[in-house]
Protein backbone atom coordinates (compact mmCIF):
# COMPACT_ATOMS: atom_id res chain seq x y z
CA UNK A 1 0.00 0.00 0.00
CA UNK A 2 2.61 2.35 0.50
CA UNK A 3 4.62 1.71 -2.26
CA UNK A 4 1.14 2.53 -4.33
CA UNK A 5 1.52 5.54 -2.70
CA UNK A 6 4.75 6.27 -3.24
CA UNK A 7 4.14 5.47 -7.12
CA UNK A 8 1.09 7.73 -7.41
CA UNK A 9 2.91 10.53 -5.42
CA UNK A 10 5.74 10.07 -8.51
CA UNK A 11 3.72 9.79 -10.96
CA UNK A 12 1.60 13.15 -9.76
CA UNK A 13 4.89 15.23 -9.45
CA UNK A 14 5.82 14.36 -13.23
CA UNK A 15 2.33 15.51 -14.61
CA UNK A 16 3.33 18.50 -12.48
CA UNK A 17 6.35 19.13 -14.38
CA UNK A 18 5.05 18.30 -17.60
CA UNK A 19 2.31 21.08 -17.19
CA UNK A 20 4.76 23.50 -16.31
CA UNK A 21 7.32 23.18 -19.24
CA UNK A 22 4.44 22.71 -21.73
CA UNK A 23 3.36 26.69 -20.13
CA UNK A 24 6.91 27.50 -20.34
CA UNK A 25 7.01 26.67 -23.62
CA UNK A 26 3.77 28.17 -24.81
CA UNK A 27 5.02 31.25 -23.09
CA UNK A 28 8.31 31.41 -24.94
CA UNK A 29 6.50 32.42 -28.04
CA UNK A 30 7.51 28.79 -30.19
CA UNK A 31 4.20 29.23 -31.68
CA UNK A 32 4.99 32.41 -33.51
CA UNK A 33 2.89 34.13 -30.84
CA UNK A 34 4.02 36.82 -28.52
CA UNK A 35 5.29 35.60 -25.23
CA UNK A 36 3.04 36.87 -22.74
CA UNK A 37 4.44 37.36 -18.45
CA UNK A 38 2.87 34.44 -16.61
CA UNK A 39 3.45 36.71 -13.23
CA UNK A 40 2.56 40.05 -13.43
CA UNK A 41 4.12 40.36 -9.84
CA UNK A 42 7.80 39.09 -11.44
CA UNK A 43 8.31 42.36 -12.50
CA UNK A 44 7.78 44.11 -9.17
CA UNK A 45 10.50 45.01 -6.49
CA UNK A 46 10.96 41.78 -4.33
CA UNK A 47 10.89 42.78 -0.80
CA UNK A 48 12.55 40.19 1.10
CA UNK A 49 10.71 40.19 4.23
CA UNK A 50 7.44 39.94 2.36
CA UNK A 51 9.22 36.82 0.31
CA UNK A 52 10.35 35.39 3.94
CA UNK A 53 6.73 35.34 4.90
CA UNK A 54 5.52 33.88 1.51
CA UNK A 55 7.91 31.55 2.16
CA UNK A 56 6.96 30.57 6.13
CA UNK A 57 3.69 30.23 5.39
CA UNK A 58 4.21 28.12 2.27
CA UNK A 59 6.17 25.58 4.44
CA UNK A 60 3.11 25.76 6.87
CA UNK A 61 1.13 24.88 4.10
CA UNK A 62 2.51 22.19 3.09
CA UNK A 63 2.86 21.47 6.65
CA UNK A 64 -0.74 20.79 7.05
CA UNK A 65 -0.95 19.01 3.93
CA UNK A 66 1.31 16.49 4.89
CA UNK A 67 -0.41 16.15 8.11
CA UNK A 68 -3.92 15.74 6.15
CA UNK A 69 -2.16 13.27 3.80
CA UNK A 70 -0.93 10.75 6.82
CA UNK A 71 -4.58 10.85 8.82
CA UNK A 72 -5.70 9.95 4.90
CA UNK A 73 -3.17 7.36 4.90
CA UNK A 74 -3.55 6.13 8.01
CA UNK A 75 -7.20 5.33 7.79
CA UNK A 76 -7.39 4.55 4.29
CA UNK A 77 -10.41 2.94 2.72
CA UNK A 78 -11.85 2.60 -0.83
CA UNK A 79 -13.76 6.15 -0.16
CA UNK A 80 -10.25 7.68 0.66
CA UNK A 81 -8.91 7.66 -2.63
CA UNK A 82 -10.25 10.51 -4.18
CA UNK A 83 -9.53 12.96 -1.41
CA UNK A 84 -5.83 11.29 -1.09
CA UNK A 85 -5.19 12.25 -5.08
CA UNK A 86 -6.59 14.92 -4.26
CA UNK A 87 -4.28 15.57 -1.55
CA UNK A 88 -1.26 13.85 -2.82
CA UNK A 89 -1.97 16.56 -5.92
CA UNK A 90 -2.44 19.25 -3.81
CA UNK A 91 1.22 18.66 -1.93
CA UNK A 92 2.95 18.36 -5.40
CA UNK A 93 1.66 22.02 -6.28
CA UNK A 94 2.56 23.82 -3.21
CA UNK A 95 6.19 22.13 -2.83
CA UNK A 96 6.40 23.45 -6.20
CA UNK A 97 5.04 26.68 -5.03
CA UNK A 98 7.63 26.90 -2.23
CA UNK A 99 10.97 25.95 -4.33
CA UNK A 100 9.50 29.04 -6.60
CA UNK A 101 9.04 31.25 -3.57
CA UNK A 102 12.92 30.18 -2.07
CA UNK A 103 14.44 31.25 -4.65
CA UNK A 104 13.60 34.40 -3.99
CA UNK A 105 14.84 34.62 -0.33
CA UNK A 106 18.31 33.99 0.10
CA UNK A 107 18.64 33.52 3.46
CA UNK A 108 21.86 31.27 4.89
CA UNK A 109 20.96 29.35 8.00
CA UNK A 110 24.30 27.91 9.76
CA UNK A 111 24.72 23.65 9.34
CA UNK A 112 25.03 23.60 13.35
CA UNK A 113 20.98 24.69 13.54
CA UNK A 114 19.47 22.47 10.55
CA UNK A 115 21.41 19.81 13.51
CA UNK A 116 19.86 21.08 16.06
CA UNK A 117 16.24 20.63 14.93
CA UNK A 118 17.22 17.58 13.16
CA UNK A 119 18.31 16.30 16.66
CA UNK A 120 15.08 17.45 18.36
CA UNK A 121 17.00 20.10 20.08
CA UNK A 122 15.82 24.07 20.27
CA UNK A 123 17.60 25.74 17.56
CA UNK A 124 18.05 29.06 19.95
CA UNK A 125 20.78 26.75 21.64
CA UNK A 126 23.07 27.91 18.85
CA UNK A 127 22.38 31.37 19.78
CA UNK A 128 23.31 30.98 23.10
CA UNK A 129 26.15 29.32 22.05
CA UNK A 130 28.13 32.15 19.70
CA UNK A 131 27.12 34.23 22.59
CA UNK A 132 28.93 32.46 25.46
CA UNK A 133 31.95 31.67 22.61
CA UNK A 134 31.67 35.74 21.58
CA UNK A 135 31.88 36.22 26.18
CA UNK A 136 34.79 34.12 26.84
CA UNK A 137 37.43 35.24 23.76
CA UNK A 138 36.53 38.31 24.66
CA UNK A 139 37.74 37.66 28.41
CA UNK A 140 41.12 36.24 26.99
CA UNK A 141 41.53 39.16 24.75
CA UNK A 142 40.75 41.97 27.59
CA UNK A 143 42.98 39.14 30.10
CA UNK A 144 45.39 40.00 27.27
CA UNK A 145 45.30 43.60 27.10
CA UNK A 146 45.57 44.02 30.69
CA UNK A 147 48.68 42.27 30.66
CA UNK A 148 50.56 44.17 27.91
CA UNK A 149 49.28 47.18 29.91
CA UNK A 150 50.95 46.11 33.35
CA UNK A 151 53.89 45.21 31.04
CA UNK A 152 53.86 48.40 29.54
CA UNK A 153 53.96 50.21 33.24
CA UNK A 154 56.52 47.84 34.62
CA UNK A 155 58.83 48.51 31.35
CA UNK A 156 58.67 52.65 32.12
CA UNK A 157 58.72 52.59 35.94
CA UNK A 158 62.01 50.66 34.98
CA UNK A 159 63.40 52.89 32.04
CA UNK A 160 62.36 56.03 34.28
CA UNK A 161 64.91 55.13 36.59
CA UNK A 162 67.74 54.40 34.33
CA UNK A 163 66.87 57.28 31.62
CA UNK A 164 64.61 59.70 33.49
CA UNK A 165 65.35 62.58 30.27
CA UNK A 166 64.36 59.78 27.46
CA UNK A 167 61.00 58.56 29.07
CA UNK A 168 59.82 62.35 30.52
CA UNK A 169 60.85 63.28 27.24
CA UNK A 170 58.34 60.61 25.20
CA UNK A 171 55.44 61.50 28.21
CA UNK A 172 55.65 64.49 25.96
CA UNK A 173 55.07 63.37 22.75
CA UNK A 174 52.81 60.79 24.00
CA UNK A 175 50.67 63.92 25.39
CA UNK A 176 51.09 65.97 21.97
CA UNK A 177 49.51 63.12 20.32
CA UNK A 178 46.88 62.66 22.12
CA UNK A 179 45.99 66.54 22.49
CA UNK A 180 46.63 66.53 18.12
CA UNK A 181 44.40 63.10 18.53
CA UNK A 182 41.69 64.48 20.13
CA UNK A 183 41.59 67.86 17.75
CA UNK A 184 41.01 65.87 15.35
CA UNK A 185 38.20 63.97 16.51
CA UNK A 186 36.61 66.82 17.68
CA UNK A 187 37.10 68.86 14.44
CA UNK A 188 35.05 65.63 12.75
CA UNK A 189 32.50 65.98 14.73
CA UNK A 190 31.16 69.34 14.53
CA UNK A 191 27.87 69.85 13.33
CA UNK A 192 26.55 72.35 10.50
CA UNK A 193 25.81 75.10 12.85
CA UNK A 194 29.41 74.73 14.44
CA UNK A 195 28.43 73.04 17.63
CA UNK A 196 30.63 70.34 18.42
CA UNK A 197 29.34 67.19 20.03
CA UNK A 198 30.77 66.81 23.30
CA UNK A 199 31.75 62.94 24.44
CA UNK A 200 31.57 62.25 27.60
CA UNK A 201 35.47 61.14 28.67
CA UNK A 202 37.28 60.19 32.10
CA UNK A 203 38.66 62.97 33.68
CA UNK A 204 41.74 62.94 35.43
CA UNK A 205 43.78 60.13 33.12
CA UNK A 206 47.30 61.33 31.77
CA UNK A 207 48.84 59.53 28.76
CA UNK A 208 52.12 57.32 29.90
Amino acid sequence: MINGLFIVFLWKGALSKMDSSQNTGLGSGGNGMLATPLNDTAAAVDDPKQNLNQVINSTQKTLGLIHQLYLTVSSFNTASQLPLLQRLNGLVTELDNMVELSEKCNIQVPIEVLNLIDDGKNPDEFTRGVLNSCITKNQVTKGKTDAFKSLRKHLLEELEQTFPDEVESYREIRAMSAAEAKRLAQSQSSLPNGDVKVKPEHQGATPL
